[in-house]
């Protein structure tokens, strides 16, 4: 049934009883099959895209490996002085070349919300090169084939750079495609219409997200009962029709809502994904029913989650004499990896200070002969659990800056605002405005790191009377120590709304880890060159 402006036909529909007509049904039928057969040209999209990366990450071995064997001369016959037999190099690489394939799957490279992705299929790179490496050393020493380590690991390192760059090429396309509506998993939205409103906004303004609206069912909660019951009124129906047009532009299927074929419906509309907007709510009855006839018949059930939600939590699920308990943790935050951090942020600020003593020392120098201020402009801020420290940077404004702080907030609307930055501060010296472009102010924050007060990745520090206004959410990225750079600060920094500098801050409470550390500091790096957002 398409939203349509043919009111009395559509008022017929839904308003017919249970059961009192098989013609209903038959015509709710005929729907799913008219959708089903739009979508069956391109519902197999990812198996063909996954195919074709496959085979051009294997190209990509098969040119690195050949390149690094004709280039240290040892493009010869492999004989196994083990099993006592020969391979030709041209079957050794398309071996090996399999091998790094089933390695980059294996770590989760072709996964369906990984292969358009930037940072994250990086990362997973990496850890498929590990793999891939300890494999055929393994069975380099297990055939006896007289092939170097130094050639074989050259030739693993080569094809993890050269699918890196064919990655990049690959993933603007599929982004790009992504924006045109294409290479994306056909999605049910389920909810009520305003929920199915701002969700379709939502997904408009981020169509590289991969979730292509194919139709709509709009539902409420029964206040007796308690449970899902399908929208069926004129008025609800009108004002879904109005949110799909304000918010998407056009008209979308609506499939109603029925407890024991819903999933089978999706299915027939060539759905892969049914996003919950709103109404059903995580952890209840409704939603476990509801999941569980889901994702019973494939489809993956998607829905918005708050930044502090538990979706990065270690699950087990424990049946005790027919009670389920299930227990949750957050694996990184155990003593070891605290340890290990710890040793990380000595370790990086130890070199830090020592390697930045060639630029410090001058803008020292600079800062000081100025205005005869002092060189470092020392505050309180707060810091892990709410414990307050003195965090040190180069001066880059005049003397009496904190004074002008509020007056400027007041003048710019920012006295709400958590953290206040604006274009043009005319409280910032010349010389502050060459080291805050190249982010140099910050480098005396590595003796906090040093000391222990700071790490040097983490949300910033910040001050008193910012984090006494913190809500609930917002408090919870005060359970990592703050660091020197973070989220925010590598995703576009300054030129981030309020909201989602926020959002990252408290996701990286649930997400950190050391090599995800070393990640923000390589792509700060590239931060700090690109000025964006700096200033």
């Amino acid at each position: 049934m398409a939203l349509t402006s043919d009111q009395a036909a559509r008022e017929a529909q839904v308003r017919e009883p249970e059961g009192s007509a098989r013609g209903g049904n038959d015509r709710r039928r005929s729907l799913g099959r008219q959708i089903s057969h739009q979508m069956n040209s391109v519902q197999y999209w990812r198996l063909f895209l996954n195919m074709a990366l496959g085979l051009t990450d294997a190209a990509m071995y098969v040119i690195a490996g050949a390149t690094v064997l004709l280039l240290r001369d040892e493009s010869y016959s492999f004989y196994s002085s083990r099993l006592f037999f020969s391979m030709d190099v041209s079957v050794y690489l398309l071996i090996c070349a399999a091998l790094w394939v089933w390695s980059l799957r294996t770590v989760g490279v072709y996964h369906r919300h990984v292969m358009g992705d930037g940072y994250q299929l990086n990362m997973l790179l990496i850890k498929g090169m590990v793999v891939c490496w300890v494999i055929q050393c393994a069975l380099n020493f297990i055939f006896g084939f007289e092939l170097t380590l130094v050639s074989l690991t050259m030739a693993v390192v080569s094809a993890w750079l050269l699918t890196a760059v064919e990655r990049i090429i690959t993933r603007r396309v599929i982004t790009g495609s992504r924006q045109k509506g294409a290479y994306a998993y056909a999605t049910v939205l389920v909810g009520s219409p305003t929920g199915i409103g701002r969700m379709l906004h939502f997904l408009a303004q981020r169509r590289q997200l991969n979730y292509r609206p194919v139709a709509v069912c709009p539902i409420h909660v029964h206040e007796e009962s308690g449970l899902i019951r399908p929208l069926t009124d004129a008025e609800s129906l009108n004002e879904l029709d109005a949110q799909v047009m304000k918010n998407w532009g056009s008209s979308l299927p609506v499939i109603d809502y029925e407890d024991h074929e819903l999933a089978e419906r999706f299915v027939d509309a060539g759905a892969q994904t049914v996003m919950v907007c709103d109404v059903i709510t995580r952890y209840s009855e409704n939603y476990n029913t509801f999941s569980v006839r889901m994702e019973s018949l494939g489809l993956e059930v998607a829905m918005l989650a708050s930044a502090a939600d538990t979706g990065n939590h270690e699950l087990q699920v424990r049946s005790i004499q027919g009670t389920t308990i299930i227990t949750q943790r957050l694996s990184q935050y155990t003593p070891f990896n605290a340890f290990f951090k710890r040793v990380f942020d000595i370790v990086i600020s130890s070199l830090a200070i020592i390697l930045s003593a060639w630029i410090t020392i001058p803008v020292a120098i600079a800062i000081k002969a100025t205005d005869g201020g002092p060189v470092f402009y020392t505050q309180t801020r707060i810091g892990l659990r709410g414990k307050p420290f003195r965090m040190f940077k180069f001066r880059s404004m005049v003397v009496n800056a904190d004074e002008l702080k509020k007056k400027l907030a007041a003048e710019t609307g920012q006295s709400d605002r958590f953290i206040f930055k604006m274009k043009n501060d005319p409280r910032i010296t010349p010389v502050g405005h060459f080291i805050r472009r190249f982010s140099i102010d910050e480098l005396p924050q590595f003796l906090n790191v040093f000391r222990g007060d700071m790490s040097a990745v983490g949300p910033r520090p910040p001050l008193p009377e910012e984090y006494a206004r913190y809500n609930q959410v917002y408090a919870t990225r005060m359970l990592v120590k703050p660091g020197i750079t973070g989220p925010w600060q590598v995703s576009g920094r300054s030129d981030l709304s309020a909201e989602e500098s926020e959002a990252l801050d408290v996701a990286y409470v649930q997400n950190w880890s050391v090599l995800g550390d070393i990640v923000f500091l390589f792509r700060t790096v590239g931060a700090v060159l690109s000025h964006k957002g700096a200033y």
